[in-house]
């Protein structure tokens, strides 16, 4: 069991580790950098560092679990990555069916791929989908998203890069807003984030703001107008 500080889950899960980078939002990744170092510490799991590796040795790890869990699922790589084998996207969907007990939180920027592959996997209300949506460029993801068979769907706008003023936000459930962090953080602005909150309280749709980001996350930290928003779907 993996625990994080990612605030809006609980532990991770990652039967795939690596990605590769296919737009602005993955720039400064931070699980490439966390995997890099893991792999000079000699961590058996990142020993490819961040090239897409699939570890069927962890698929069976939720059965383990006593406890029901919120789980980030691939919190280090992305499952509809176009190199995972989609049999090996249901064996990820069989042990998340046979176990309703956690709450599985899937993210994917491969929101095309979600959406082929979507009406040959098995969806449980316990499967929450999501995609990330950076900027107004990757507006389409959200209508990927939508044509999927998830019964919770919901939106990651991390790292913002852009005012998302125009989004459409029909049959989401959930909006998670943050900032970069590191030292090459890129600015988030606060009119941007006002926008999500407002568009989502408009349409009462649970407004997550997890961070300001930049160099120092913890300083920065995530209050908004003297005020935390940190809603999460009733089911959670």
């Amino acid at each position: 069991m993996n625990k994080t500080t990612i605030e809006w889950t609980e532990i991770t899960w990652n039967p795939t580790t690596g990605c590769t980078k296919i737009t602005e939002g993955c720039k400064n990744c931070y699980a490439e950098k966390m995997a890099k170092r893991l792999k000079a510490m000699g961590t058996p799991k990142y020993k490819n560092g961040f090239d897409l590796t699939l570890h069927h040795d962890r698929l069976f790890e939720p059965y383990s679990w006593k406890k029901p869990k919120v789980v980030f699922v691939n919190s280090m790589s992305d499952l509809f990555h176009e190199d995972v084998p989609l049999e090996f996207i249901q064996e990820v969907f069989s042990v998340m069916n046979n176990n309703p007990n956690h709450i599985f939180q899937v993210l994917t920027k491969r929101a095309d791929i979600l959406e082929q592959y979507s009406p040959i996997l098995n969806w449980t209300e316990n499967i929450w989908m999501g995609v990330t949506v950076e900027s107004n460029r990757q507006y389409k993801r959200v209508d990927h998203l939508r044509r999927s068979g998830a019964f919770t769907k919901f939106i990651s706008c991390e790292p913002l890069l852009s005012s998302l003023k125009e989004i459409t936000l029909f049959e989401i459930d959930w909006v998670i807003v943050g900032g970069e962090s590191g030292t090459n953080a890129r600015p988030i602005k606060k009119e941007w984030v006002i926008e999500m909150r407002d568009i989502c309280q408009s349409q009462e749709i649970p407004f997550f703001f997890k961070q300001w980001g930049g160099t120092n996350k913890k300083k920065a930290g995530s209050m908004l107008d003297g005020s935390y928003y940190k809603s999460v779907p009733l089911s959670y």
